[in-house]
C-alpha cells in the first residue's frame, strides 16, 4: 500500500524517482524499492520523502490507510 500511494504521490507532483531521490536525499534505487514493497522506509526517511514532494507526512499516511481500508473491504 505504501509503495503504491509513493508512487502516486511522486507522479502527482512531477518528480522522477531519481528526483525525488535527490531531494529527499536517498538513492534513486532506494524510492524503487519502497514503490515496489521492496522496502520501509523509517520515519525520518518518510519525512523526507514526504517534504520534497510537499506534501503532509501525516496527509500522506491517511491516503496509506485509505487504501488499506479500500483493499480490506475488497478482500471481505
Amino acid at each position: 500500500m505504501l509503495g503504491r500511494e509513493l508512487r502516486k504521490a511522486r507522479e502527482r507532483v512531477g518528480l522522477s524517482q531519481e528526483k525525488l531521490g535527490f531531494k529527499a536525499d536517498v538513492h534513486r534505487t532506494y524510492v524503487s524499492m519502497l514503490e515496489r514493497g521492496k522496502a520501509s522506509p523509517t520515519v525520518e526517511t518518510l519525512f523526507r520523502l514526504c517534504k520534497a514532494m510537499r506534501i503532509r507526512a501525516s496527509d500522506f499516511i491517511r491516503r496509506v490507510e485509505k487504501a488499506s481500508e479500500r483493499a480490506s473491504a475488497r478482500r471481505s
